[in-house]
Formats: structure tokens, sequence, C-alpha cells
């Protein structure tokens, strides 16, 4: 078994120790939800000051102009961009994952209509299915027809009748990773067109959009891209597309010239096109600020730590015994696993409420995983360390049947 000594010596070797100093993270805890929201940098606490007290405050409307507000979306969409393989110009930041959505199932449908199955997976974020239910609900009937299926039979079930595969990269309960360069040529194959969802990719392994000619792709910005909570998404759209398509959320800074208030409704070319309403200034500027960190860094490092924490952490519960109790969830090969490892235990949600007890914020999914999320910029192997033992002792002494957890919080 790797012993404490051996991972502090481990952490003096990593390449990204010195970026955890860059976080703020409170005294005493070791933070595993980073899968979930992701924690603040100093210097984004710095620039949303800066911009509340001093752009905002003392430069009012100027800032538009001055500090180049209106551009932000598209600034910060293009360091995104760098970070899931895409060309500059092919991603927006704005809205959320499920506005974005919309927006993009009804490009493809635009792009296809005569196409109208949309495969998805069955254990898919509720959110990506809700979306395409809305959509059914506005849509004449049989012009939109979801089919969900296991992870495992995504390709198999693409047909001509095929409008979209929908699929998240990173499964959010057990840390599958799908083949999305497989599974694209799979829908092109046939005709059908891609959608990824990077919520649990982006800021934690290399991605490559514009490699796999993905056609369209969401993600979040407070997971692993550490840009505050309820910060807006992003979307991408395959250069291919862009200015042959108009998404159907008409709004004035989607337009090909917003400040010449026309009456009439002519959508940009670009990828601003995807834009609606006013965006939320504050919250761009936290994630501006935050992407910061990932200047000069390479992808493939951090993929590289993140797994080997990984694995750190099912060695540890192995060695220790526990995986009698604990039910590895996720894919023991780390090649197989996004930047987490969930477990099954019959009182999960319990157990997590233990562990945060001590210290240690992992989170629940429901029915019965307990997920540690894996962010290399502020983990240390010290820490996985810790957090077996936490684990061990949470189970020995009980403390996840505390009659406390019977009743879950409001956010599990």
């Amino acid at each position: 078994m790797i012993t404490k000594e051996q991972c502090e010596q481990m952490d003096l070797a990593d390449p990204l120790a010195p970026l955890r100093d860059q976080f703020v993270i409170a005294p005493g805890t070791i933070y595993l939800d980073g899968n979930s929201l992701g924690l603040s940098t100093y210097a984004t606490q710095q620039r949303v000051a800066d911009t509340a007290a001093t752009q905002w405050a003392v430069d009012g409307i100027k800032s538009w102009n001055t500090a180049d507000w209106i551009n932000l979306p598209v600034t910060v969409g293009n360091k995104i961009a760098a970070l899931i393989g895409a060309t500059k110009g092919t991603t927006i930041c704005c809205d959320s994952i499920s506005v974005n959505l919309f927006k993009l199932i009804c490009l493809a449908k635009q792009a296809k209509p005569e196409r109208f199955k949309i495969i998805s997976t069955t254990d898919n974020f509720g959110t990506d299915l809700y979306i395409v239910q809305g959509l059914q609900q506005l849509l004449d009937q049989g012009e939109l027809q979801l089919v969900t299926v296991d992870e495992s039979e995504l390709a198999q079930h693409i047909d001509s009748d095929t409008l979209l595969v929908m699929a998240t990269q990173v499964n959010f309960r057990t840390g599958n990773l799908l083949d999305v360069a497989s599974l694209t040529a799979s829908a092109h194959s046939k005709g059908a067109m891609m959608l990824v969802d990077l919520a649990h990719s982006a800021g934690a392994l290399p991605v490559h959009l514009d490699q796999c000619n993905v056609d369209f792709a969401v993600g979040c910005t407070y997971k692993f891209l550490n840009g505050g909570p309820g910060a807006p998404g992003f979307a991408y759209v395959n250069a291919n597309h862009l200015g042959k398509l108009a998404q159907p959320i008409y709004g004035w800074m989607g337009h090909s010239a917003p400040f010449d208030f026309s009456p009439e409704y002519t959508p940009s070319n670009s990828i601003k096109q995807l834009l609606t309403g006013t965006p939320p200034i504050l919250s761009m500027a936290a994630i501006d600020a935050a992407l910061d960190v990932f200047d000069g860094l390479d992808m493939h490092s951090i993929r590289m730590k993140s797994m080997a924490l990984g694995n750190l952490l099912i060695a540890q519960i192995e060695q220790l015994g526990l995986l009698g109790e604990l039910t590895l969830a996720s894919p023991r090969d780390a090649e197989q696993r996004g930047s987490q490892v969930s477990f099954y235990h019959e009182h999960a949600y319990g157990l997590c409420q233990a562990l945060i007890e001590r210290g240690v914020i992992a989170d629940f999914r429901a029915p019965n995983i307990l997920r540690i999320g894996l962010t290399p910029l502020y983990l240390r192997y010290i820490d996985i360390a810790n957090t077996a033992h936490h684990i061990a002792e949470c189970l020995s002494n009980d403390e996840h049947l505390d009659c406390r957890w019977q009743t879950k919080n409001a956010v599990t």
C-alpha cells in the first residue's frame, strides 16, 4: 500500500502542484466536488470585485465599450475553445446547457427536417432528455422521437431515420467515458449528426471536437472550469454549419446588427447567432478570470494526474479491505474513466454526509452512488490517501447510519 509519506513525495514531484496556491481552499477540507462546483481562484474573486467596484460602480454603462463587456461571450468562448479542441470562433459562452441544447437540437432539425429520431442514453443527465421531451410537446406528433439505450449500444441503434446522436462524454453517475470519435463516425456514416455534452469533460481531459468532426457540443463552466455557481454554459457549432442554420430563440444579441434596432430579425453569420439576451457580466467576468489558470497548461498533463489520482483512490480503498462494503461503479481502467471515481453503497447518502462532516467534501447521486470528483489543479495525492482512511473510519464507526441522514437536503 502506498504510504502517506510516499503520497507526500508524489506531491513534491507533481508539476501541477503549484497551481493549488491559486485556489481558495477552506482550511481543514479535502474538496472532492469539483465535478459539481469547482473552487474559486483568488484571481476570480479579485476580478469580480473590480468589475463590480470599478467597471460597474464608477464607469457604469461606458464599460460595455471601455471594458469590452460586449465581447465577453466570444472572448470567453475562444478561451474554452482552446480547451476542447475547437477552432477559434466556433464556441460561445451564453445561457445554460439546457437552453443551449434547445437551440442546437433545433439547428439539427432544421438541417435534416426529414429525420426524426434522437438517440441518447438511458442514464444521460436529466436535462438533456427533458429538453427533447419539451420539444416533442411543441412539434407535431412524430416529428421528434426520443430513443434511449444503454451507453454500450448507442452506435447499434443509429439508422436512416436518426437525426441526432446526443451523448454525454462522461457519465455523471459512473464516470464512464464514451468514445466520441467513434460515435461521431458512426453517426455520420448513417447521415446523422452528433451532439456531445461536455459537462464533465471540459477542463478535465483532452477533448478534440474539430478533429472528431463533432457537429454540436454544449457544456457548463462551473465544474472543472471553476466559473462559479450558476455560471453561463457554452455552445459549440462546427464551422461547417455556421451561417447556414438559424437557432429559434431570436434575441437582439444574436442579430447581425443589434444596435441598429431593426424590427426584423436577421441572424448573425458568426457564432454570435447563438446569443439571445444581454450577457450576465459579473458571471462572465468570473469565468474569464477563472480560465486564466489554464494558460500554458497541457490538457494531457491534467489528464495524466487525474488518472493517477483515481487509480490511487481505488487502490487505497481496495487495500483497506473496503471493496466488499463499497462496490466500484466506475470503470477500473483509467482510460475508460472521466475525472471521478464512483462507488455504490446502500447508504451512500449517509456516507457522503458523514464525510462532509469530517471536512471531506464529496457528493451523492441517486439512488446509491458516492461520487468522488478529481480536480488535478488543486487536489493532492495526500488528499486521496486521507480520503480513503476517512471513508474507512466512517464505515467502521457506523457514522453513515446516523439518524440525521435519514432526511436528505434539498441539494444532494
